[in-house]
């Protein structure tokens, strides 16, 4: 963590790095995302790349404590989990569910707080490929009807301060959609927050 989990500055909407004094890149200036903050721990890149999938596909979900250490020392983190309402896990598909075992998403959401997490709000209803198999313009458009917000528990939602909670950003497309579905669900805030950023 010392050597490879520096703070760095990044766009407040979107996490690419950015140079120190500018707080948004041109793409989020240009079309602000449905997030109103946007936080990641570290690029992914050498060595996190490896971990993260040891943790996604290998079977450990022990990881879920280091990484969740790593979240917890990312500047903003702690005060956005504070001020949340909500923390939702981006949710799985139960065909995906049965073939890893767990939602490391939700993993991650419960160590960082298990009493606001909640796994039941959004829910996913298509089983999109996996993103990092598309291309980015595939991954921006294929994911406009995958999640809902459960009707009979929408009303959590309204006015609600949400930190949705996810492993990796590519494009941000699966976040985005998720954002979306509960900006329009009520939700008053949303951050999203990633253990990795691509670049």
């Amino acid at each position: 963590m010392a050597e490879f989990a520096q703070p760095q500055h990044r766009c407040s909407t979107c996490a690419l790095p950015l140079p120190a004094n500018q707080p948004q890149c041109g793409a989020c200036l240009k079309t602000p995302p449905p997030l109103d903050l946007c936080l990641a721990a570290v690029c992914y890149a050498f060595p996190w790349a490896h971990l993260m999938a040891d943790f996604k596909f290998h079977d450990q979900p022990a990881l879920v404590k280091f990484f969740a250490n790593l979240l917890k020392a990312t500047p903003w983190v702690e005060p956005s989990i504070e001020a949340a309402d909500l923390l939702l896990p981006m949710p799985l598909s139960q065909q995906r569910l049965r073939v890893r075992g767990y939602n490391q998403a939700l993993l991650l959401a419960q160590q960082l707080h298990a009493r606001k997490t909640r796994a039941d709000l959004l829910l996913r209803m298509v089983d999109t490929p996996a993103q990092h198999t598309l291309k980015r313009a595939q991954r921006l458009t294929g994911l406009a009807d995958s999640f809902a917000v459960d009707p009979l528990k929408a009303s959590h939602l309204r006015g609600a301060r949400v930190l949705l909670v996810d492993d990796v950003m590519t494009t941000g497309a699966s976040l985005y959609a998720a954002a979306r579905v509960l900006k329009a669900a009520g939700a008053a805030h949303i951050t999203g927050l990633v253990i990795a950023r691509t670049e």
